[in-house]
């Protein structure tokens, strides 16, 4: 017997084909990033599993936000170690 409910990564991926068109329609150098920013959701879906979300999309917005927010802490301490050689 299968499952009856699907799986966050399946969820997941269904949630990212469904915005095909939306990735289409963008600028090439837009759907780089969008490519970007999706992966981040596939990055932390085992999290995402582990939280039972009731919106599945709620997992997929906190995994891209956790990674923006590392990126802009690496950023800030890279700015903070440049401004420190500036002195």
């Amino acid at each position: 017997m299968g499952r009856t409910v699907p799986t966050y990564r399946m969820t997941a991926e269904m949630m990212i084909d469904s915005w095909k068109d939306y990735r289409r329609a963008l600028p090439q150098e837009d759907r780089e990033v969008f490519d970007r920013m999706v992966n981040r959701i596939r990055m932390h879906a085992s999290a995402s599993t582990y939280a039972i979300f009731n919106d599945p999309f709620e997992g997929a917005v906190l995994s891209m936000l956790l990674e923006q927010e590392k990126e802009l802490a690496k950023l800030r301490r890279e700015a903070a170690g440049h401004a420190g050689l500036d002195r």
